[in-house]
């Protein structure tokens, strides 16, 4: 039973036709609100509908532009906080600043930490997102953290769709827990791809570690940016015999040059969802392949909601 109140789902300009899907899972309509901009540019939020005592959920990934799109984020929370909902949990499909979840030079901020520390101030009591950049960052909250994964949709469409023999590969050794476990889902092999990175968004793949000849390769990541890594990849790939390349991406980033790199790459198809939307310009690009995750935080939130068992939903293989 929910103990929290009614429950309510609330979105910012982010993904509102995420929103609107994981609605129509849960059979509920989106809470009457406003969110735009006053002419000097300050963001204006007013909430539509009365919350005192309700469960809130905010659909809102801090994708680009970020900063926007966080500061949309702080003044929902606040105005749920002052308009005294029992509850607000943020759901960030993308987690924005995730990549730098440490110092890794002197004198540089730790980011992941501020942004966590700006979503409890502003009202936050619990957090649904997914696929982490970095599990550890988990550990920035003082509330409960939920990270779902994204794993099994991805799997299932390759296993649905692919034929032959196949190989997951990991496009560093960063990757390498969540190439494994993809490869494990599918009961294939497993292949690394040593990486040297020379610059911040700039990669030189060296050479691959397993055997990937005459296979069907998946490049699996939980983020494409701007592609320089993923394309490199699936070049090495096939210049160690790989039959074909494609690539299971859960965070469509795409910045930059990343469209055209995809759209004038080797891959056979480029498989990722919809935590963050697709520009006009990626969605032209035929190689591109968008997966819902409207589903599984539908079921996430109406988990939450009723107090049942969330951890059912990671459905992660170690």
């Amino acid at each position: 039973m929910a103990t929290h109140g009614d429950l309510k789902i609330l979105t910012g300009n982010a993904n509102p036709e995420l929103a609107k899907a994981i609605c129509d899972h849960l059979g509920c309509t989106l809470l009457p609100s406003m969110v735009s901009k006053f002419s000097d540019g300050e963001i204006r939020v007013e909430i539509g509908a009365n919350v005192r005592g309700s469960d809130v959920f905010v659909i809102q990934p801090t994708c680009n532009p970020v900063n926007y799109h966080l500061m949309e984020l702080c003044l929902i929370l606040d105005a749920l906080k002052r308009a005294s909902a029992s509850r607000v949990t943020a759901v960030m499909p993308y987690y924005g600043y995730s990549r730098q979840d440490r110092k890794v030079v002197p004198r540089a901020p730790i980011s992941a930490k501020l942004v966590a520390d700006f979503l409890q101030v502003a009202g936050m009591h619990r957090l649904l997102t997914v696929d982490l950049h970095a599990g550890q960052i988990q550990g920035f909250f003082n509330v409960p953290v939920d990270n779902l994964y994204s794993m099994s949709l991805l799997a299932e469409h390759v296993a649905e769709t692919v034929e032959g023999d196949l190989a997951v590969v990991s496009p560093d050794a960063g990757g390498v827990e969540r190439a494994r476990s993809f490869a494990k889902r599918l009961g294939c092999g497993l292949a690394i791809v040593d990486k040297r990175r020379d610059a911040p968004n700039q990669a030189k793949a060296m050479h691959v570690i397993g055997n990937v000849e005459g296979k069907t390769c998946v490049l699996v990541d939980d983020m494409i940016d701007t592609a320089g890594t993923m394309v490199q990849g699936a070049h090495v790939l096939l210049e160690n015999g790989a039959k074909t390349v494609m690539a299971a991406v859960t965070h469509p980033v795409l910045s930059g040059p990343a469209i055209e790199r995809l759209c004038n790459s080797p891959f056979s198809r480029v498989v990722v969802t919809n935590t963050i939307p697709l520009s006009p310009e990626a969605q032209s690009c035929e190689k591109i392949k968008v997966l819902s995750v409207a589903g599984l935080l539908a079921k996430a939130i109406h988990n939450i909601h009723t107090e049942s068992s969330v951890s059912v939903l990671f459905n992660k293989t170690s």
